[in-house]
């Protein structure tokens, strides 16, 4: 199996946004299932990337969006999948994990074939870098009951889109293998 990586899209969040309680329910449902494939990722020393919206915070990095995270409305959504020390930060400024951030780079230089894709938007975000991910060669796995969604409707005609022009596998949690060890560096 070629080297795993799991990226961990915008779950460091304040849900101070319009959409937020629309979201809210979804990220609720995921989050048990989000819980576990960081463990399940930890426990193979697989990476853990967590590709994440600066909010237009310019000056902000990963301890910054973090704790504005834990100190929103929903901390207890954040707190559960809070990076380690192990973990490894992309800050992200549009939809894409991809869109102008080093994220490709890292990825080659952890010699990461795979990426299974967990978080938030499924319609939005997830849909994008999941297109990404495809026309940079990467295998893209979507964690289906680890993603969150705005509109049930459209994240699941997302999933479509992703399984059919992306050629990602859509796959419960449950059935997501990891690497045994981190990929050659």
């Amino acid at each position: 199996m070629p080297g795993t990586a799991l990226i961990v899209i915008d779950m460091l969040n304040t849900y101070a946004h319009d959409d937020a309680e629309a979201l809210v329910p979804s990220v609720r449902e995921a989050l048990p299932k989000i819980t576990k494939l960081l463990e399940r990722a930890r426990l193979s020393e697989s990476p853990v990337v967590y590709v994440n919206d600066n909010f237009g915070e310019w000056r902000s990095h990963h301890g910054e969006i973090l704790r504005a995270a834990l100190a929103g409305r929903h901390a207890d959504l954040v707190a559960p999948i809070a990076p380690d020390e192990n973990s490894l930060f992309v800050v992200k400024a549009r939809h894409s994990i991809f869109f102008e951030t080093p994220l490709a780079y890292l990825l080659g230089q952890l010699g990461a074939e795979r990426l299974v894709l967990c978080g938030q938007v499924t319609e939005q975000c997830v849909l994008y870098s999941a297109l990404d991910a495809h026309i940079r060669h990467f295998d893209v796995v979507v964690a289906a009951d680890g993603v969150a969604h705005i509109d049930a409707e459209l994240a699941d005609a997302a999933l479509r889109m992703m399984r059919t022009n992306m050629s990602a596998v859509i796959s419960r949690v449950d059935d997501i293998a990891f690497d045994a060890g981190r990929p050659a560096q």
